[in-house]
């Protein structure tokens, strides 16, 4: 009994410290990615942010199409 308790408290703690440092570079590489705005014209900056969102659309597109292609091939 003690031996699953361990299991389950383990892959909970790796979990929880993968999300941390995953979590962790995604600030850092966001930060390292956008110079300082001072030093860019607004139509950069403007391109910078459109291209930004349509990088989070075709994620969150892909990500769909993964469940969706899990949902069908579940059974």
């Amino acid at each position: 009994m003690n031996r699953i308790i361990n299991m389950i408290l383990r892959q909970i703690t790796r979990r929880l410290v993968t999300k941390g440092i995953d979590a962790g570079f995604g600030v850092v590489s966001r930060r390292a990615d956008t110079p300082p705005e001072g030093q860019q014209t607004q139509s950069e900056i403007r391109a910078a942010r459109r291209a930004r969102r349509q990088g989070k659309q075709k994620t969150a597109q892909a990500r769909q199409a993964m469940k969706a292609l899990r949902r069908v091939t579940r059974f």
